[in-house]
């Protein structure tokens, strides 16, 4: 099991806060930056843009791993940068993991919104120094569509301020039941790729909200499999999954998933609840704050807590 480090508070986040819009993993279309950044100027932010956010190659990259580095490590040292957020996921930030400046991240630690791909630096961030991170929405991703980003949570987490979502927000329970612990997790098919790696997550022990997109309901069960192999769903005390948006197969049941995941988790009574839309979503992407305390109520109207603020109001 990996060690994690005691969870830290974060400084209050002021009016009109500068945002730093960062492109760790993939390239975005400009237009959807651009209508991102209008949504962030209309809630009373103040973004601003790295000097790599909108570069486009090599390949898939937006930048080499060592600009993006310097877009990451440059934000988190400006002042006048009180949050950070991804342009959107893709692929490529697990190249930024081994060059990861942790003592000026820690020094100057600000939230930090993003998912998919970047779940294996927020997560690392997390476990190596404490700092609650937030897995919600992304710029181009989100803030660049109508409804694309659940409000109240955001601006919940922002203000330090315990919070709640349930079937409003999509949850729904798969098997009852009620659950306290620490809110880990992400994007199900990076905590997968850490495994064996110096990054490896510490699954064990937390509530975990799982979630992905794209992936048939039998790649979710060997994905599920390989962290019970690897120890790593031991002493778990609950589970919320995402909306698993497209995670079907075509031609199967529509609650295919549903059957397998209960399958999957016969021989627990651990609760476990779907459908939260946090991450890969169709609509309203959902703030959770990773590292808080959290309690699960799987019910006949269930909801997820918020319990523990990480930023000083």
């Amino acid at each position: 099991m990996v060690d994690a480090a005691p969870l830290r508070k974060l400084a209050p986040v002021p009016e009109n806060a500068g945002i730093r819009v960062l492109s760790p993993a993939s390239f975005a279309a400009p237009e959807r930056v651009d209508s991102g950044l209008a949504h962030l100027r209309s809630l009373g932010l103040a973004p601003s843009l790295g000097t790599h956010t909108q570069s486009r190659g090599p390949l898939f990259f937006a930048g080499t791993p060592e600009e993006r580095l310097a877009d990451l490590h440059a934000a988190y040292a400006d002042n006048n940068t009180h949050i950070i957020a991804a342009v959107r996921g893709g692929y490529g930030s697990n190249y930024l993991l081994n060059g990861l400046d942790l003592a000026l991240i820690e020094q100057h630690s600000k939230p930090f919104f993003a998912y998919s791909d970047l779940t294996a630096v927020q997560l690392h961030l997390l476990d190596r120094l404490g700092l609650p991170v937030f897995h919600g929405p992304m710029v181009a991703a989100d803030f660049a569509i109508d409804d694309g980003v659940h409000l109240p949570s955001f601006r919940s987490a922002l203000a330090g301020k315990p919070y709640s979502v349930g079937a409003v927000e999509g949850l729904r329970t798969l098997k009852p039941g009620t659950a306290h612990g620490t809110l880990y997790g992400g994007c199900l098919s990076i905590l997968v790729a850490l495994l064996g790696t110096p990054w490896e997550p510490a699954t064990e022990g937390k509530l975990l909200f799982l979630e992905d997109v794209g992936a048939k309901p039998y790649q979710i069960d060997r994905m599920l499999w390989q962290l019970r192999a690897a120890g790593k769903l031991e002493d778990i005390r609950g589970i919320v999954f995402g909306e698993m948006l497209d995670c079907i197969s075509p031609g199967a049941p529509a609650d295919l998933l549903d059957e397998v995941l209960l399958h999957f988790f016969r021989d627990t009574d651990i609760p476990i609840a779907i459908g939260l839309r946090s991450g890969h979503v169709s609509r309203s992407n959902v703030t959770l704050t990773f590292g808080a305390e959290a309690a699960l109520h799987a019910a006949a109207e269930p909801h997820l807590d918020l319990l523990e603020t990480v930023v000083h109001s």
